[in-house]
């Protein structure tokens, strides 16, 4: 999980982030120049999705309300260093979906994250069905016909990000996003394919049904569907279901996947 993390004060920083790697959350640190650049970008695909961690301060309303405004629906959550009823109200009221008095403990913080996230997607319930597919947001590996199939924790935040937005076509660029975005450890461009390979070959050989539940939608990117939301209108624009068609999907994985070895 990556997220944005607002904290101007630089004895305060470091242990800030390291707890939160804890948690495998990472960081990307943000300044007050952020806020004065087009924050639009925000409302792009693979990055409405990605939290903010502010830190209280005098410019914190004006913050979150710029967010806002720009029509950013990103998690935001307020860090404060003492309990204070009456500026969390004013921080809430102006927009944000939290605010925590620190210390706290990363692990609750990622569970708080996933609790905003999922119930932006329509999901309140700790966990997801997607047909044989059950998706945890609790940082647990998935169940497909009621096995457990592990994943690495890229595979786990590419997976995560597809099952929130199961049955709609998601880009390659809005996943790259959504995983990536301003992290410094920015990888090769078809690390996505690579990524997406290795997770749906883990979840074809765990269905018992045989249903190919992560579609490649031709020029557009995945979509993550169960067997009976599989569409074959011109609004998905699927691949051809042809014997050829399907030889040549898979050899193009296959040599993605040799590559990134």
């Amino acid at each position: 999980m990556h997220i944005y993390l607002y904290e101007p004060r630089d004895d305060r920083i470091g242990g800030l982030v390291a707890e939160l790697r804890n948690a495998q959350i990472v960081s990307v640190r943000i300044s007050e120049a952020f806020f004065e650049g087009d924050l639009g970008m925000l409302n792009l695909e693979g990055h409405n999705t990605r939290p903010f961690l502010l830190a209280d301060s005098a410019l914190v309303l004006d913050q979150i309300t710029q967010l806002r405004s720009a029509g950013c629906r990103n998690p935001i959550i307020v860090l404060r260093d003492f309990r204070n009823a009456r500026a969390a109200a004013k921080t809430l009221d102006c927009g944000a979906d939290d605010d925590l008095v620190i210390p706290l403990k990363a692990i609750e913080l990622r569970s708080r994250i996933n609790s905003i996230t999922r119930r932006a997607h329509g999901h309140a319930a700790q966990s997801l069905s997607i047909g044989e597919v059950t998706a945890y947001f609790d940082g647990r590996d998935p169940e497909v016909s009621g096995q457990r199939v592990f994943l690495s924790g890229r595979e786990h935040a590419i997976f995560q990000f597809l099952a929130l937005n199961a049955s709609k076509v998601i880009s390659k660029a809005a996943i790259y996003e959504a995983v990536y975005g301003l992290a410094e450890d920015q990888p090769f461009d078809k690390v996505i394919d690579v990524y997406i390979c290795k997770i749906r070959k883990k979840i074809d050989a765990a269905a018992a049904s045989g249903h190919r539940y992560i579609e490649t939608v031709h020029g557009r990117g995945y979509k993550m569907s169960a067997p009976e939301q599989t569409g074959h209108g011109a609004d998905d624009a699927l691949l051809p279901k042809s014997a050829d068609s399907r030889e040549f999907t898979y050899s193009s994985e296959m040599t993605i996947e040799t590559a990134a070895q």
